[in-house]
C-alpha cells in the first residue's frame, strides 16, 4: 500500500502502523488502512488505502469526509 508521493508510513497522518505490524508478524494482511490529508493543521478527507488493484469508492450516501462511507472495490 502506498500514498501520494511514497510509502504511506512516511506521513504523519498515516495510522496503519499496527495493521502493518500485524501483517508482518502474524501474516494477516489488512483489508484497508485509513489515511487522511492535513489541511491547516487538521486531518481531513480520510480515505481507505486499498490493496492493489482495488480502489476506494464512495458509497453514494453519507458524508464524503467520512472514511466509513468508502469501500475498497475492483477498478471499473
Amino acid at each position: 500500500m502506498h500514498g501520494n508521493g511514497g510509502f504511506a508510513g512516511e506521513t504523519p497522518e498515516f495510522g496503519g502502523r499496527p495493521a502493518v505490524i500485524n501483517w508482518v508478524e502474524n501474516g494477516v494482511p489488512p483489508a484497508s488502512i485509513t489515511a487522511s490529508q492535513v489541511s491547516q493543521g487538521k486531518l481531513v478527507r480520510p480515505r481507505p488505502l486499498c490493496p492493489y488493484p482495488q480502489v476506494a469508492r464512495y458509497s453514494g450516501s453519507g458524508s464524503p469526509d467520512d472514511a466509513a462511507n468508502f469501500a475498497c472495490k475492483a477498478p471499473q
